[in-house]
């Protein structure tokens, strides 16, 4: 256990989060479905540690994250068929794009013919960049 686990800060929704909105938790880091979900199923993976993004995380936390990450997708794999694939991203900094300042990853599972043609996936955050193949 991390001396820094405790960490925390006042009036952070993550750092503050109900308890009864947690579906799996390891020693750092805890699951929620995301409130404003993409797709059915769509979850944050989140520190318990107050850090501001991905790249201030601890190896622990990082294996942490990585762990829970398998486990959940494995999880809504279980529970929805209709799950073909994922995306996994992030926001690291007001730039990119984040707006609550507490590392959050994104698990989005996602399904055949959810959208007309995936193909580029994450490279749509910037439309002109998203059909490299044209």
């Amino acid at each position: 256990m991390l001396e820094s686990d405790n960490d925390r800060e006042e009036g952070c929704l993550f750092c503050e989060i109900d308890k009864d909105r947690i579906i799996a938790s390891n020693e750092f880091c805890y699951a929620i479905r995301d409130g404003f979900p993409v797709t059915e199923h769509h979850t944050m993976i989140i520190p318990h540690r107050h850090v501001e993004d991905y790249f201030g995380l601890y190896q622990p936390e990082l294996n942490a994250v990585n762990q829970m990450l398998n486990k959940v997708k494995e999880d809504i794999e279980e529970i929805d068929s209709s799950v073909t694939g994922f995306n996994i991203g992030m926001n690291c900094g007001e730039d990119a794009g984040q707006s609550i300042f507490h590392c959050h990853i994104h698990l989005i599972p996602r399904r055949k013919s959810d959208v007309d043609d995936p193909r580029g996936g994450v490279r749509s955050v910037i439309a002109d960049k998203l059909r490299y193949w044209s």
